[in-house]
Order: structure tokens, then C-alpha cells, then sequence
């Protein structure tokens, strides 16, 4: 079996090398949203996305602050679906960190903008998939060949955060 910590640290590289994910708020039923990504390893098991104050996320909240993510990688050999908590922060600490000029790029004035407001997801539990996109495993998908399933298993992790 894989190691679950090797698969959480997979997740987390993964997530670095293409940060892009869908955010969901299941009592909206609404459809998920593309949303940037971001983490720090000295906050464990928390993402942030910077957003606006008319984002129907954040105008959920507080009534609503359930939230789902679900994430595959860039080449598409690891998916991710995590459930969690979402709360806003206007922290400046924060804002600060991750800020970037494709963030700014977002906000007509900047860090200054009033409707800037970051979303904190600090999540709880996890589904987690690694494919075997090794020649065996792209043979078998082309041609119709039986998965092992076992082998699939072993590549999965149900996790709490």
C-alpha cells in the first residue's frame, strides 16, 4: 500500500505545480467555481483564495460555510476531492504573503481594494487518487484492458485532515 503520508505530500506538490482548483459550497447548490489556490506549509491543512466581497462564497458566509474543492493535477495523474470549513480574513499578514502581480492584476486598486477579501478553507477530510499513467496502465485504457483493482486502492487515500 502507498503511504499515506507520501500521497498527502504528492497532494500538496501537486497542488503547488498547478494551483487551480473548483470550489463548491454544497448548500448553495450552486455549481463549483475555478478558484487560485494558495498554502503555507506553517499552516497546516488550510488553503486561501483571494476573492471579492460579491463572490456568492463569501456572501454565504457566515450561514454557510461548508465548502468542497476538488482538484486534478496538471497531468491529470492525481486527483483530489476535500471537504472543510470556510471562513473570510482580512488579515494583512495574510493578504501580504501570497500577494502577487497576477493577484493585483484581479483588483483595481491593489491590496487597498475594499472588496478585496481572502477565503481560509481549513480543511477536514480528504479523498485522494493517484493514476497509474505508467505504460501499462495508458495500455490498458487504450485498448479496454482490465484495471487491477487492488491496484487502484493501493493508489487512494480517505483521509481526515
Amino acid at each position: 500500500m502507498t503511504d499515506k503520508l507520501e500521497i498527502l505530500s504528492e497532494f500538496w506538490e501537486k497542488l503547488d505545480d498547478s494551483p487551480f482548483v473548483m470550489l463548491g459550497i454544497p448548500a448553495q447548490a450552486a455549481h463549483s467555481m475555478p478558484m487560485n489556490a494558495v498554502f503555507d506549509d506553517d499552516i497546516p491543512n488550510t488553503l486561501f483564495f483571494y476573492t471579492s466581497r460579491d463572490n456568492r462564497a463569501f456572501q454565504a458566509l457566515p450561514e454557510q460555510n461548508r465548502a468542497m474543492v476538488q482538484f486534478v493535477s496538471k497531468g491529470h495523474d492525481f486527483f483530489a476531492c476535500l471537504s472543510g470549513t470556510l471562513s473570510a480574513t482580512t488579515d494583512r499578514d495574510l493578504i501580504d504573503k501570497f500577494w502577487s502581480n497576477s493577484v493585483e492584476a484581479w483588483y483595481q486598486n491593489g491590496k487597498e481594494d475594499p472588496d478585496l477579501v481572502m477565503l481560509r478553507m481549513d480543511l477536514d477530510d480528504a479523498e485522494m487518487w493517484q493514476a497509474d499513467m505508467g505504460v501499462v496502465g495508458i495500455f490498458k485504457l487504450l485498448t479496454g484492458g482490465t484495471i487491477d483493482q487492488k491496484k487502484m486502492e493501493d493508489n487512494h487515500l480517505e483521509t481526515t485532515m
